[in-house]
């Protein structure tokens, strides 16, 4: 196993570390993943489900799990709603959401999934102008 690696959500109070090797990292634009994470596409890590340990916030954790089959699960801070990682009821699995991790994980996106269904807008996005900061809120 490697040097294991931080996570969290975005309030603090969910904080695991998850140790590789990685299985798999996909950019996933289905418009299930879309919804689910609010993004242009879903960017999880897969790897044994035994990978994970929590180290705080674990009792704020909830799981969604829809009543039709077919449609992703997701778990999420119930304080600040965060994704935070969660074991695949179809797969066993577990699922990180790359952006929960505090450094790279020593894997890159391996491919973009369900390229077809991506969002109308995205390719404009990847040409759109870059900047150091955002809009103020």
């Amino acid at each position: 196993m490697s040097k294991p690696i931080k996570g969290g959500c975005l309030c603090g109070q969910v904080q695991f570390q998850v140790s590789g090797p990685f299985d798999e990292f996909h950019l996933c634009h289905c418009s299930q993943c879309r919804r689910s994470t609010g993004t242009a596409h879903a960017a999880n890590i897969f790897t044994s489900a035994d990978r994970i340990e929590w180290l705080a916030g674990e009792s704020l954790i909830k799981r969604y799990t829809p009543d039709k089959p077919g449609v992703i699960s997701k778990c999420f801070c119930t304080h600040c709603g965060s994704l935070v990682p969660y074991t695949s009821l179809k797969s066993g699995k577990l699922v990180i959401p790359a952006g929960s991790l505090s450094e790279a994980p020593g894997i890159e996106p391996e491919d973009n999934i369900f390229w077809r269904d991506r969002a109308d807008w995205y390719d404009a996005g990847l040409g759109a102008q870059h900047k150091q900061q955002g809009p103020d809120e």
